[in-house]
């Protein structure tokens, strides 16, 4: 069970970190992350902002945990990580569900809109979360070739997972895209 936590750990850490890493940048980063959640029309005006700046912070936090190899972290970040991306999965459900047409501000700039693909990676990503954190309870030891497997693998899928849309728009382009 401990290359599922391996592996997961290595997934949720690659999506995390590129999804902070892409909204602190600088200040224009920032600041589009947060025109993107105000254009979601979930958050009441005011609270644009702060909700955006305690998203980066929580993705923040899943890296540093998930990076920390104690049980104790691994378990914390993948609650964190679990109960962020049901919010995420829930905002853009409700988001899609209203018809409100916004992108993906998840990995940086996105002419991909919302849509049930971003439900569906955001709950498979709680599956992962979920069943990392239960694998990490169960305890255990990794030998060294079980530990490059799990950690190659958690890299290879993380990565993909960040460059979805982008996969996704090669061979389905939007019509936003193709004006560019």
């Amino acid at each position: 069970m401990q290359y599922l936590v391996l592996a997961s750990r290595c997934l949720l850490g690659v999506v995390f970190l590129a999804s902070v890493s892409t909204k602190v940048t600088g200040p224009a980063a920032f600041g589009a992350f947060v025109r993107s959640v105000r254009r979601m029309l979930i958050v009441p005006s005011g609270l644009v902002k702060p909700v955006a700046g305690v998203v980066v912070a929580a993705e923040a936090a899943i890296v540093i945990l998930v990076a920390v190899p104690t049980t104790a972290t691994a378990v914390a970040g993948f609650a964190v990580a679990a109960g962020l991306l049901l919010a995420f999965a829930g905002a853009i459900a409700v988001t899609v569900r209203r018809g409100t047409r916004t992108t993906c501000r998840c990995f940086g700039a996105s002419s991909v809109p919302l849509g049930p693909a971003h439900v569906v990676r955001n709950l498979l990503l709680v599956a992962v979360a979920v069943a990392g954190g239960v694998a990490a309870l169960s305890g255990g030891t990794l030998r060294l070739g079980e530990s490059v497997v799990a950690a190659v693998a958690g890299l290879v899928l993380g990565g993909l997972v960040t460059v979805m849309d982008d996969i996704r728009e090669l061979f389905h382009p939007t019509p936003a895209s193709r004006r560019h």
